[in-house]
């Protein structure tokens, strides 16, 4: 997921022409690969009969069992001293939440249908930035945000009459991530990225095990617990948190060989990656007016961006 979106480190932009085609080409490897998660999860839900939530305990637990090796190796023990621990734990803590809502909606619902649902988040975010940072959003964008939840809707309404309130977990996703994106914000570049994601990695454990021994409390399926009944089970899970660990510490490495305005479009390929996937291992194909919907939300996002990109332009002359 982006679950574990392009945004997930806030990475710093580096210099315009550091090395912009090798960024742009990272950038989209990078977006073209991320989605390859979510279908281990659909598949391991699916064909493997495991529970999004225990799927989601191992995604972040084998996170931290491929990052912490790393950072413990290249910075010490300090390393996992993070400046400012509550935040970073609270920070995996709602990726937790959020890749719980993704898992449990990809279980049920199309790889492209979940994506393009998801992918409201920029809205959600740009709203709250609005309302709680004072940030200055002008009619346009206003504009493009409602237009932007339309085209979710379009992609919604054929899903609500099939899957009824499982429809609308993407959202309830998009907006634990908007979330996680303020608390990105609030941290800024007090630690490393390494320590970040493997913070992450901790946070986004300890909240799937609690959750996960609630929701098996009072039986709920989609928290069963279990092992992996096979050898292609365990693999999967481990190059599901191995995907999670490495895959956004190459995209911290893209934003700085390129700028966020730059690299930012790029996130949309996730859809590309989603569609490809989700028809080849489970069938699973867009309607056409899905496809409008998908249209309607992607250019709404570039709109917005591409505004953002003129204010700046003009802030800075």
């Amino acid at each position: 997921m982006q679950s574990d979106q392009v945004s997930s480190t806030t990475p710093v932009p580096g210099p315009a022409g550091q090395n912009i085609p090798a960024g742009m080409a990272l950038m989209a490897g990078c977006m073209l690969v991320l989605p390859l998660m979510d279908a281990i999860a659909k598949y391991m839900a699916v064909y493997e009969g495991m529970s999004p939530g225990q799927i989601t305990f191992y995604r972040f637990f084998f996170q931290l069992a491929c990052t912490l090796p790393i950072l413990l190796a290249l910075n010490g023990l300090s390393a996992i001293k993070a400046r400012r621990p509550g935040l970073n734990l609270l920070r995996g803590a709602l990726h937790g939440a959020a890749s719980l809502m993704f898992f449990i909606a990809v279980k049920y619902m199309p790889l492209a249908d979940v994506f393009a649902i998801y992918f409201v988040e920029p809205f959600i975010l740009t709203a709250m930035s609005a309302a709680f940072l004072g940030d200055r959003v002008g009619w346009r964008r206003w504009l493009a945000i409602i237009i932007g939840f339309g085209g979710a809707m379009i992609v919604i309404q054929p899903s609500w009459e099939v899957f009824g309130l499982t429809s609308l977990l993407p959202i309830a996703c998009a907006f634990l991530f908007a979330l996680y994106m303020f608390l990105n914000r609030a941290i800024g570049d007090a630690d490393s990225p390494m320590t970040m994601q493997t913070m992450a990695g901790f946070g986004g454990t300890l909240f799937m095990g609690v959750a996960l021994l609630a929701g098996a409390g009072i039986g709920d399926a989609d928290f069963a617990i279990s092992l992996p009944t096979s050898w292609l089970g365990l693999v999967l899970l481990v190059l599901l948190g191995s995907i999670s660990g490495y895959i956004h510490l190459l995209v911290v490495r893209a934003f700085r060989m390129a700028p966020l305005s730059v690299l930012a479009p790029f996130q949309y390929f996730e859809i590309i990656a989603a569609t490809v996937l989700g028809y080849a291992l489970f069938g699973d194909f867009p309607t056409f007016s899905k496809w409008i919907g998908i249209a309607i939300i992607v250019l709404s996002g570039l709109f917005i961006l591409w505004r953002e990109q003129k204010r700046a332009r003009i802030s800075a002359t």
